[in-house]
Formats: C-alpha cells, structure tokens, sequence
C-alpha cells in the first residue's frame, strides 16, 4: 500500500501456530525480495502451491498455509508491485494508449503504475514520491524515468518539470486525492489529448466516522465518493470520461475506482458508469469484470 505518496511493506501477523500467510511464506523462504513482489507474482498466477495433481496457481495473497507446505515461483511477475495489475486493467478500460508519451506517476512508491507506462511504450515517466528509496531497481536504471523522491505532490506547478506531460497516473494514501488533482493538472500539455487516470480510495475520501475499522463497506458511500471526484475534477475543468473498479482490493479488503479524467465534458453516461462500478464490487475481497466503459459526448 501506499502511505503519504511512498510505500511500506507491513509483513502479515502469524495466523496459528505452524501457518502463515502466503505472502509472508514467499519472503521468509527467501523466493522474493520484497512482500510487493510476492503479492505481484500470486496475483499474476506465478505461485504454485502445494505437490501433484494437488497444486494450485489460484491462490490469493492472503490464504493461511500450513508452514511446510512445498511452494514455488513458477515465472516472473509481470510489474513491480501489485500496483501494476490496477493500472493495467484501466489502461484496457479506458482504451488508453500511453506509447510515446511522457507521464507522471504520482505516489509512485514501487512503481507499479510507472512500469506499465513503460511497458507500454511511453517515451518518458516522472516517478514522484513524498517519500525515498522506495522505487523498484529496475526503474531506477532505467533511463526513461526520473525518479522524484521527497516531491510533494501539492507543490506542483507549471513550472515543476523541465516539460509538460501527457498522462498523469495518481495512487496516494491517507491524503484526499482532490487535494493533488489541481496540483497534477497543472503540469499536463494544454489541450483536449491530456488525461489522468486516478486511483479513489472511498476509505481517505470518506470523513470521519464513516469507515468501520477503517474500510467502507456501504456502496452509497463507495457512489458518493465518486460523485465527489467527478465534482472536484469538474470544477478544475475536466471531465470524467470512464470509471471502473479495481480488479484488486486495497488494504483490509477496502474497493477502490479508478477514473479517466480528461479537459472537457464528462460522458453523458457518467452516474451510470458510477452505478456500474459500483454494484460490480464485491466487498468479500473479489469483483465481478465491469463492462467496457465507452465515452460519448454530452448532447
């Protein structure tokens, strides 16, 4: 998870004695080098657990298995951290093509949502973080991105970068995010091609009293959350094109939204794409796949 911009890797109690939590038995055993990587790998079905017939791929980070349970990383993970699956299902989502262009990953902690750009062809990527030593190796070295650690995403301005971008990927905690929306836009190219794509978190937009033991459970709240995004991005002046829920839950199981926010109208189908995501969350810890967001122009 993603705590003031920046990354902590908390590692999961022991559930009963002789059982741990997946995860944390891929870190102890040394297959890993990080909890953000073990979470990336039994997420992308890179884990088989158990021998024979008996093994499994389909495991959740989170399952209790006894401690001498054989267990093996069959491939690598495809992004850096967990974060790169949620990117990745809202680049699809939103039909979003980020070749060639120059990005700024806000929150980037690990990197997840920068190596997807990358991935994808982007040309350049601003990896920026309130906090330090946090960002994957990997994209450390590589020369497309410029890591920007202790940057206080409130601080942006025009000014802030050596030049304007195209896209702006936002994923920050314990922060709302319409606190950095105005901040962020700030350094997109003028015109109507710039985007940003956010991560909402109903459990930092909720308020006081509204959570229990820090996750939103009340889909009305989940909506009401959205509806707000969609306000404070309007009076910025941009539109919410699309909005999907996460395919992976955040801390506690909390659902988060992701949002495609460009200049201009909102899609004439916003409240319904709302309701969609919405009553598509499965606060067990799973989601059903949402239907394809499309943007039509207001009439």
């Amino acid at each position: 998870m993603r705590v003031n911009q920046s990354s902590t890797n908390r590692a999961p109690r022991q559930d009963k004695p002789g059982r741990l939590r997946l995860d944390q038995v891929l870190v102890d055993r040394g297959l890993v080098e990080s909890h953000s990587q073990a979470l990336a790998l039994i997420l992308a079905g890179k884990v088989r657990v158990g021998d024979g017939d008996a093994a499994r791929l389909d495991h959740k980070p989170g399952d209790v298995i006894p401690l001498d349970t054989t267990v093996a990383v069959t491939g690598a993970a495809p992004y850096v951290s967990r974060g790169g699956h949620k990117m990745a299902a809202a680049l699809d989502a939103f039909g979003i093509d980020p070749a060639r262009l120059v990005g700024l990953d806000v929150g980037a902690s690990t990197g997840g949502f920068t190596d997807v750009l990358l991935q994808r062809g982007a040309s350049k990527v601003y990896a920026l973080d309130v906090g330090r030593g946090q960002l994957a190796e990997t994209l450390r070295r590589d020369s497309r991105v410029v890591s920007m650690e202790r940057t206080n995403a409130r601080d942006l301005d025009s000014a802030t970068l050596p030049e304007a971008v195209d896209i702006a990927t936002i994923d920050v905690s314990f922060i709302s995010l319409h606190l950095v929306l105005g901040p962020v836009a700030a350094t997109l190219r003028p015109g109507p091609d710039s985007q940003i794509v956010a991560l909402v978190k109903p459990q930092f937009e909720a308020g006081r009293g509204r959570t229990d033991h820090g996750v939103v459970r009340d889909r009305l709240i989940h909506r009401e959350v959205l509806e707000r995004t969609v306000a404070a991005a309007r009076r910025l002046g941009f539109g919410t094109r699309a909005v999907i829920a996460s395919p992976i839950a955040g801390p506690e199981g909390n659902r988060e939204f992701l949002v495609q926010l460009a200049p201009g109208p909102s899609c004439a189908e916003i409240d319904d794409r709302i309701a969609e995501a919405t009553e598509t969350t499965d606060l067990r810890g799973s989601t059903v796949p949402a239907p394809s967001p499309t943007w039509s122009p207001p009439s």
